[in-house]
């Protein structure tokens, strides 16, 4: 008998369905089977642990009706695939950091603000006196974020923490956020349609990722619930909230601008390796525009940070810096945030020193470089392709070991001797 004699005893049906699953391109048909994986892990994986969390199955069923993974979402492993650090280039740090400073964003968070300032004055002064945080931080966090509000945030938060719960390179991470987000919408908190997210998840004018959400929003405006969504008032105190609950420090800036002289090596960066603001100074750091250090700054502990390492302006920051961090792990973020600030509060005025050019990288270029000074014995922080501060001041210390002037940023060079 022949092989293709066995479809005569297929009915119409049948025969169709198969028709169709041959004649369908092969992505398609992909796509089909992850569909059905994602509704099986959705059923056997998810909503117990939903339940679990005091979530019903109302709240669970109506979250994820008509819901299909979104496989154009950025760092998604896809099943049988082996995970690699994506050569994507989806963070500022791996091109010039510099790229991040536009005059014009920078200029228009700086416009928005001022405006906001004014009015929104008295739930600012509220907010500082509670919470320590000053308006100018708060206003430029609102600004960078969202656009004050206006920035449309158009997918479906479900949708997307599904997706990356279920495909993403941190798969427990994002099961945690979209087990907070079903949690927020059993508990009333937001209803389903106005869970509207970024790519990455995150929600609303202040972009809280949902555990943010559950632990830092405050309801300001005497409304009730937190709605970071449509009050400015709660936007602007949730902000606050999250920053004072990551400790910052009431009172303290967050960093300065300074000169580094060539005898102080860039590889002293870090929140590890703290010295009181006068010690740096003692070793010829100096304010920027010959302005002493405020007192109050100088006894205290500072840190050196140089985002491009010799190719960028170099500060001396305080604890707060790393506060922002909390917000957005981004060395450029937070001086970004700062930056805005001070020219909220004290008028424009870019970096006295420029961004220089430097080499445009794939991340999987700096995870190999930072793999190759792993094996040589340095801590990088771990290969993840992000070139922070415990991979810039290594990049110092093996040139300086080298022979070689320490920049403490990645280049081409670099990744060829290292790989």
């Amino acid at each position: 008998m022949i092989a293709g004699s066995h479809l005569l005893r297929l009915p119409f049906l049948g025969l169709l369905v198969l028709f169709l699953l041959l004649a369908m391109p092969a992505g398609k048909a992909s796509a089909a089977k992850i569909d059905d994986q994602f509704r099986a892990w959705l059923a056997k994986d998810l909503w117990p642990a939903a339940q679990a969390n005091g979530v019903s199955r109302k709240t669970f069923d109506a979250a994820f009706a008509g819901v299909k993974p979104n496989l154009k979402l950025p760092d998604l492993v896809m099943p049988g695939e082996k995970e690699e650090t994506p050569k994507d280039q989806h963070q500022a740090e791996f091109r010039s950091p510099g790229n991040y400073f536009a005059e014009n964003t920078v200029a228009g968070v700086t416009a928005g603000g001022r405006a906001r300032a004014g009015k929104y004055a008295s739930a600012l002064a509220a907010l500082e006196k509670r919470y320590g945080v000053p308006r100018g931080i708060v206003l430029a966090i609102w600004g960078r974020e969202s656009g004050f509000g206006n920035a449309k945030i158009p997918y479906d938060a479900f949708e997307v923490l599904g997706t990356k719960a279920f495909l993403a390179t941190r798969k427990e991470m994002f099961r945690e956020e979209v087990l907070a987000a079903l949690v927020m919408v059993e508990r009333g908190l937001a209803p389903r349609a106005a869970m509207k997210s970024s790519w990455a998840g995150a929600l609303g004018q202040p972009q809280f990722m949902p555990t943010s959400f559950l632990k830092h929003a405050v309801g300001f405006d005497g409304k009730g619930n937190p709605d970071i969504w449509n009050s400015e008032a709660d936007t602007l105190a949730s902000i606050a909230s999250y920053l004072a609950d990551y400790g910052w420090v009431k009172g303290r800036d967050w960093g300065f601008e300074v000169t580094v002289p060539d005898n102080v090596t860039c590889a002293l960066e870090g929140p590890d390796r703290g010295r009181k603001i006068a010690d740096w100074a003692a070793m010829g750091i100096e304010r920027m525009g010959g302005k002493p250090f405020p007192q109050h700054e100088a006894r205290a502990e500072g840190y050196l940070m140089m985002p491009a390492g010799r190719y960028g302006p170099a500060f001396i920051v305080t604890p707060n810096f790393y506060v922002l961090k909390e917000y957005n792990e981004s060395d450029v973020y937070a001086l970004f945030v700062g930056h805005a600030a001070d020219r909220i509060a004290y008028g424009d005025k870019s970096f006295a020193s420029g961004w220089n050019k430097v080499d445009a990288l794939y991340r999987s270029d700096i995870a190999a470089m930072q793999r190759g000074l792993e094996r040589q014995g340095y801590d990088v922080g771990g290969a993840d392709g992000l070139p922070g501060y415990k991979t810039r001041r290594s990049i110092g210390d093996w040139q300086a070991k080298n022979g070689l002037a320490a920049t403490c940023f990645p280049d081409k060079e670099l990744v060829r001797a290292l790989k």
